[in-house]
């Protein structure tokens, strides 16, 4: 008799998926809003776009950011399919409605303004704080769109990797303010000693951005293999496949003591749900024998993806 399912995700599991991509979008737009903004800081994607166009016409980030990013997914239905769910969608419009209203929180640029005197700490904590945003919520299925698709689109077609894609792009983004004038907040117009420093400081935001971001991800994406002993290996092999949708490879083996057949069960699954798999397997079977160890460059369904150079 199987054991009851403890892996479908439950309405609780839901919700603290969506009330961590919430954070990450509230710790990312109060970035902008309370440390870089202020500053007249600029960076890459589309919020750097929209910040730009704030300097140097007081159009809104939140409008620009909402505009592009319609655009962008639109573009991405039609040449890369629907692989962009209901939290990539949550996490846009959030991310348009924080950059709208966040700002009116009571207290907080205050407090920003006090700990950041000079532009190099707000791109420092600005950095660090939009880095664990864009993490947290990539960790939970969503993400805030932008230059991301455009990455996405282009290696489609051409084989290079999303992140250079993204650097070259944030480099055009962050040098196009040299065209832009940029007005500060008592209206007079920035100088171009200041925006050549800007840009600087734009390329170290992104910078410490990808950093955290990469550093933040990466436990989520390490992976694990096991090898896995049981005289239930049949039960504990179907609801790995059936319940947490990964492959098994059931290799022939005997115990040497025994001199008895067995079944030895290999998995390779993330790092992020050993947890849970190893729940599953004491619920199936208490005395299961079980090794587990990290490993690095897994390919294939369900992981990375192998490019080889085209002809």
């Amino acid at each position: 008799m199987r054991a009851p399912s403890i892996l479908k995700q439950s309405t609780w599991s839901a919700f603290k998926e969506y009330l961590l991509i919430t954070l990450g979008v509230l710790i990312y737009t109060g970035s902008w809003t309370f440390f870089l903004m202020p500053k007249n800081l600029v960076g890459g994607g589309v919020t750097g776009i929209g910040v730009i166009l704030e300097y140097a016409t007081g159009f809104p980030v939140s409008y620009t950011y909402f505009i592009l990013n319609v655009l962008l997914l639109i573009a991405s239905f039609f040449i890369l399919g629907k692989g962009f769910g209901a939290k990539t969608i949550y996490a846009i419009i959030l991310t348009t409605l924080c950059f709208r209203f966040v700002g009116a929180i009571p207290g907080i640029q205050q407090f920003a303004d006090q700990i950041t005197g000079e532009k190099l700490i707000a791109v420092i904590i600005g950095g660090l704080m939009a880095g664990i945003g864009i993490g947290m919520s990539i960790s939970q299925g969503g993400s805030t769109g932008g230059t991301d698709i455009i990455a996405l689109i282009y290696t489609k077609f051409r084989n290079t990797s999303p992140g250079k894609v993204i650097l070259v792009l944030d480099v055009i983004i962050i040098g196009s303010s040299l065209l832009v004038p940029s007005y500060l907040a008592d209206g007079s117009l920035m100088g171009w000693p200041d925006k050549v420093l800007n840009i600087v400081f734009g390329m170290v935001l992104v910078t410490i951005v990808g950093s955290v971001v990469d550093m933040y991800l990466s436990g989520s994406k390490q992976s694990v293999q096991l090898f896995i002993l049981s005289k239930k290996a049949d039960e504990i092999a179907d609801a790995v496949t059936r319940e947490m949708h990964r492959g098994v490879t059931v290799l022939d083996g005997m115990g040497w003591y025994t001199k008895e057949p067995t079944k030895v069960l290999l998995v390779i699954t993330r790092k992020a749900d050993l947890n849970l798999l190893l729940r599953y397997i004491k619920t199936l079977d208490p005395h299961a024998f079980l090794s587990v160890s990290s490993v690095s460059g897994v390919y294939g369904n369900g992981f990375g993806e192998l490019k080889t150079p085209k002809k």
